[in-house]
């Protein structure tokens, strides 16, 4: 039991260095796939789905990249990177939610060590979101 929990506390610490790293990238993805699947939906072919979740995917990318580029007010750009950290905290906690369930019997301590997770990925993607904007203002 100890073990699986170690092993847990890793992959959770994997987790976090891998949505600090794909941080930007969540939010574009999710509403790309999302595009993507609502569009096969609606009788489009897989390869239509495809490219118009693609083009919606980079769309989300360069919004993000103009927005942090034109908005100048630190309260803005942290409401912008909170919209853009919310789905990577979703997702850090579906991830830890995937772990903890083969090595946590107790339903409440699993739930407790998701928020836990999910937060840690939400605030490393944060950060990584606050870094990007700082860099992408100062043009480096």
């Amino acid at each position: 039991m100890i073990a699986l929990l170690g092993v847990a506390v890793a992959l959770v610490a994997g987790l976090c260095v891998l949505a600090y790293t794909l941080a930007v990238y969540a939010l574009p993805f999710m509403l790309g796939l999302e595009t993507a699947r609502w569009t096969y939906a609606s009788g489009s072919g897989l390869i239509g789905a495809g490219l118009v979740g693609l083009v919606a995917g980079v769309a989300a990318y360069g919004l993000l990249l103009i927005l942090f580029t034109v908005v100048r007010l630190p309260i803005l750009r942290l409401a912008l990177a909170l919209v853009f950290a919310a789905p990577t905290a979703i997702a850090g906690y579906a991830l830890v939610d995937g772990i903890a369930r083969e090595a946590v019997p107790s339903h409440v301590w699993r739930v407790i060590f998701c928020l836990i997770g999910g937060g840690f990925v939400g605030v490393s993607a944060l950060m990584r979101l606050a870094a990007t904007g700082s860099t992408i203002h100062r043009g480096g």
